[in-house]
């Protein structure tokens, strides 16, 4: 089990629901895809390690989750302005997107 935060402590994670308009792979790599994401006010780039379980074409349209808030980190030359969320399965960790039940307005906020 990981160590427990308090509620004060999630509640500066900003999380929002984002719609796929562009994804490719990242020249030289098997694993990154750089992805264009709506999030209703603004579009933004993140860089994910989802290649290998996800091809770009499948992802267009699709809505995930997103950390909005994160510090933005420079990935294979490529800014990557937050960080997708995804569910780690089976011994070797394969990621699985978390994504809403039914289909919501980009940028909504996760409470």
């Amino acid at each position: 089990m990981s160590e427990y935060i308090d509620i004060d402590y999630f509640r500066k994670v900003d999380l929002r629901i984002g719609e796929v308009e562009q994804a490719e792979r990242v020249p030289g790599s098997d694993k990154l895809l750089k992805i264009k994401v709506n999030l209703g006010d603004e579009k933004r780039e993140l860089v994910a390690g989802i290649a290998g379980q996800y091809k770009p074409e499948e992802l267009i349209g699709r809505q995930i989750v997103v950390v909005v808030n994160l510090q933005p980190k420079k990935i294979r030359g490529i800014w990557s302005q937050g960080m997708l969320l995804a569910a780690s399965v089976g011994e070797e960790g394969t990621p699985v997107l978390i994504q809403p039940e039914k289909k919501v307005p980009p940028g909504s906020r996760i409470t």
